[in-house]
């Protein structure tokens, strides 16, 4: 199992937030993985395994998330923040040059750190996000976020989450949803298991236009000069197949890869989202040649 150190990095507003870091190959560009809007590092703790023996992984936790600092003011926790934190993160490591893997709210993020400098980015993955965003998906994540819930045990979460979102994976067994609870949950001091995030999150995102509150287009289409890929689900009920078409008329060196029998969104651990992300790196290291 390949190894991690933590990184904390400062924001603007007095934060202290946190990453893991996956040392690899110092001579490509390093991966950083944002994650989705209750989701942590731990998320992608399988694909950072895979790759960190060839690629250098960071892993980042936003704000109010995993051991990242909660904010203060929970009308911070919009995108527009979440990428001036990421920003400051860049900045502090002297990044130059860098692949984005951005899950859901971490691809929105994504697309936003392209439309500020589209040349710094070696390649990027969109994990089941565009820049259409369904009603009825978001009408679903309005209806978890922000709802507290505690369990004795990891086998009772576990079992909490399959009932609660067994249209998002059909086919997992027990085995696969206690790997998800772990990384979705942590144990309290008291020996509870809840949710690993600020619950005030919700806040500005079930405000009107809270989810975005601008046009996405032009910050996707910015991701015009690097290969990326488009990771759907197939079930996926925030990212249509119209928007992916859509956006590939939009950009040519996209490549969409559908992940079947999953829903929003893939772990990045599933075969087929594993080759795509193999395929999207080889055209990052050939370009860099």
């Amino acid at each position: 199992m390949a190894g991690w150190s933590d990184g904390y990095w400062w924001s603007s507003d007095g934060l202290r937030l946190h990453y893991r870091d996956y040392a690899g190959d110092a001579s490509r560009p390093p991966i950083i993985c944002i994650p989705g809007l209750t989701r942590n590092a731990r998320d992608f703790e399988g694909v950072a395994e895979r790759l960190a023996d060839d690629w250098r992984v960071i892993c980042v936790e936003l704000r109010g998330r995993g051991e990242s600092a909660y904010a203060k003011n929970a009308m911070s926790y919009v995108p527009l923040t979440y990428f001036q934190d990421v920003e400051a993160l860049i900045a502090e490591l002297k990044l130059e040059r860098f692949v984005l893997f951005g899950t859901s709210l971490g691809g929105l993020i994504t697309m936003l750190l392209a439309l500020g400098n589209p040349t710094r980015i070696a390649g990027a993955l969109l994990n089941d996000i565009g820049p259409v965003l369904e009603t009825r998906g978001l009408d679903h994540i309005r209806s978890y976020v922000g709802r507290a819930r505690d369990w004795p045990t990891w086998l009772h979460a576990a079992r909490f989450l399959a009932e609660a979102q067994a249209d998002r994976y059909p086919d997992w067994e027990l085995d696969q949803w206690l790997v998800y609870a772990k990384r979705l949950c942590k144990l309290t001091p008291s020996g509870r298991v809840v949710y690993d995030y600020d619950m005030r999150i919700a806040e500005p995102f079930k405000l009107p236009g809270g989810e975005t509150g601008f046009d996405l287009w032009p910050a996707f289409r910015a991701l015009a000069y690097a290969p990326t890929l488009l990771l759907r689900g197939e079930l996926s009920d925030l990212l249509s197949e119209e928007t992916a078409a859509q956006m590939k008329a939009e950009h040519s060196k996209l490549e969409i890869a559908t992940v079947p029998r999953v829903g929003h969104a893939p772990t990045l651990d599933e075969p087929e989202a594993a080759s795509a992300i193999d395929r999207l790196l080889k055209r990052v290291t050939a370009k860099g040649k």
